[in-house]
């Protein structure tokens, strides 16, 4: 043995790492300002569709990445239990998608990131009510500045937030669109605890890439009727808008790659860090996304709210910290 440690990671490796982090960030955020572009600004008033487009791309590049460019190994549906329970995964994820899209036709990106960022709190609420799984005080403590914050940032008093009489502190607050944006959240957070539950047993567990692959097209076999229902006529409307201005069509195919690039550059980040580092790249992530949709839409942010957002990214960094150590 020669007793020699790790090699240190190459110049040329910390470029790798640098530059899919650099993407994650990107796609992030190119696909949240592109979402909220299309829904708001330019007038495609139709969330279901917009997320089956992207979910329709998302079954189509898993299938390529896997099957044709071997990104990773293709990892096959073992049983008809483990099937549904996987269509119940996606399902949820539908919802989260949906209800997220939805949220940015009336909250803008700033405040839709405030509410995004409590994710850890319903995390832990979902978790302790189906696994009655505790965490320990100084985590659950951690999570009060993190709601704290979204209800400063929103400018409502607690009183009024229950009674929903709501004060000008947040410029730009839609009542729908926030209870759109806690729902969005609420359901990402059910999605992980539940896939942790469902998929638990060594021979269910999918990497994250294969279980698109899986998700993906049953959540375009979800959302197609709820398009045809809900969103009359859509490809009709979509085909006229596109001879008026052949640019929507660009728009939502590279909205649509852009949303898989996002998954696939999170698997990536994940395999070549680690899940704590995505997680602390994650909170800054958030706050870059607040920047930059303030300097591209400049809705109107007050000191309030930004206080308040502040405080809830604060808030997230030490419920990482406090799960980190209190293992």
């Amino acid at each position: 043995m020669s007793g020699k440690g790790a090699a240190p990671p190459t110049a040329s490796g910390k470029l790798f790492t640098f530059g899919l982090v650099a993407s994650w960030y990107a796609s992030n955020i190119g696909v949240l300002l592109l979402n909220k572009y299309l829904l708001s600004n330019y007038g495609f008033k139709y969330p279901i569709f917009l997320t089956m487009c992207h979910m329709s791309a998302c079954a189509l590049l898993s299938y390529v990445a896997i099957a044709w460019m071997r990104v990773v190994p293709m990892q096959a549906v073992r049983s008809r239990v483990q099937f549904f329970k996987i269509s119940a995964l996606s399902l949820v994820f539908c919802g989260s998608v949906v209800s997220g899209n939805v949220s940015l036709r009336y909250l803008p990106v700033s405040f839709n990131q405030a509410v995004g960022a409590t994710t850890p709190f319903f995390t832990a609420v979902f978790a302790y009510i189906m696994t009655v799984r505790r965490e320990s005080w100084i985590t659950y403590a951690t999570l009060i500045p993190v709601v704290t914050g979204v209800i400063i940032a929103s400018g409502v008093s607690p009183i009024e937030f229950f009674f929903y009489y709501f004060v000008q502190g947040e410029p730009s607050f839609h009542l729908f669109g926030f209870i759109m944006c806690v729902g969005a959240t609420a359901a990402r957070a059910f999605k992980t605890v539940l896939q942790g539950l469902l998929l638990s047993s060594e021979g269910e567990k999918l990497n994250s890439m294969n279980l698109l692959l899986y998700m993906a097209p049953i959540a375009v076999l979800f959302l197609l009727p709820a398009t045809i229902i809900m969103e009359e006529n859509v490809v009709g409307i979509t085909i006229s808008l596109a001879r008026e201005d052949i640019k929507i069509i660009w728009y939502l195919l590279f909205n649509s790659a852009l949303a898989y690039f996002v998954n696939l550059t999170n698997f990536l980040v994940t395999k070549h860090t680690s899940a704590l580092t995505l997680q602390v790249l994650g909170n800054a992530k958030g706050a870059v996304a607040v920047v930059v949709s303030i300097l591209i839409f400049k809705n109107p942010v007050s000191v309030t709210g930004m206080l308040g957002y502040t405080l809830t990214v604060f808030g997230v960094v030490l419920y990482s910290e406090a799960k980190k150590r209190y293992k």
